[in-house]
């Protein structure tokens, strides 16, 4: 097993959300992976580049039981020419019981923005999901919580208990991630939650994400969220894991 898909529990049923790098930590952990299945429960780009094929069908547990390249994505529809449709939770539940590898699943949208907090009809986590990795950017660490770096400002707000238009601290950005509105919000019973802070890039940012972990850690039900990893997922490097 890589040291990625370790550090964030990967093996199984993996649902990825949040903000700052859901696909990238997918297609990462893909490449890490000789079984590895890519798919969705929401819209997802077009993804062909970061998988061996990606086959679109209605029925996902046959093409499953036939395929022979990997990392394999499946999907329902090509619903728009820059996107494909995901499926219903129930149906990524079924091909994760099928499947003897890793099923990385986008669960949730951010609009490509560093930041979120969960609306009230998302994520689309499948109840079998073994584990959730919610994701933010070290980057929005002293920028305003504004529409141009976050989604859905005001639930972050709510969520972390300040104002649309007040600076993001490390202690905001770890708040959401652990709350059970926030970056934990869906997560079924039994799974196990791992935050991931991406784009870690140089040792300002190191030092902003270990604030941001060790709020996360201090929030989280620690029966749930076990440690919390730092990253940057551009280059599939774990930078430090936080426990």
């Amino acid at each position: 097993m890589s040291e990625l898909t370790a550090a964030l529990d990967a093996e199984g049923l993996t649902c990825v959300v949040g903000a700052g790098g859901k696909k990238t930590t997918m297609y990462a952990l893909a490449a890490e992976s000789d079984r590895a299945v890519v798919t969705a429960t929401v819209r997802i780009p077009i993804f062909d580049p970061h998988v061996a094929r990606v086959e679109v069908t209605e029925d996902p547990i046959a093409t499953l039981m036939t395929a022979t390249d990997w990392p394999l994505g499946i999907v329902p529809e090509r619903e728009f020419e820059d996107r494909y449709r995901g499926y219903e939770p129930d149906t990524v539940d079924e091909i994760g019981a099928a499947h003897d590898g890793p099923v990385l699943v986008k669960a949730d949208g951010a609009r490509m923005r560093d930041f979120k907090a969960p609306g009230e009809n998302e994520p689309r986590i499948p109840e079998q999901a073994d584990t959730v990795v919610p994701v933010a950017s070290a980057h929005v660490v002293g920028e305003p919580l504004s529409e141009e770096l976050v989604h859905r400002p005001e639930r972050v707000a709510a969520v972390a208990g300040i104002e649309v238009g007040d600076e993001i601290t490390p202690e905001v950005v770890g708040r959401v991630l652990a709350s059970p509105d926030g970056g934990l919000h869906g997560v079924p019973p039994g799974a196990t939650a791992i935050p991931l802070v991406n784009k870690v890039d140089d040792d300002e940012d190191l030092s902003v994400a270990r604030e941001i972990a060790d709020a996360a850690l201090e929030h989280a039900d620690r029966s749930i969220v076990p440690r919390v990893v730092l990253a940057r997922m551009a280059d599939a490097e774990i930078r430090e894991i936080v426990e």
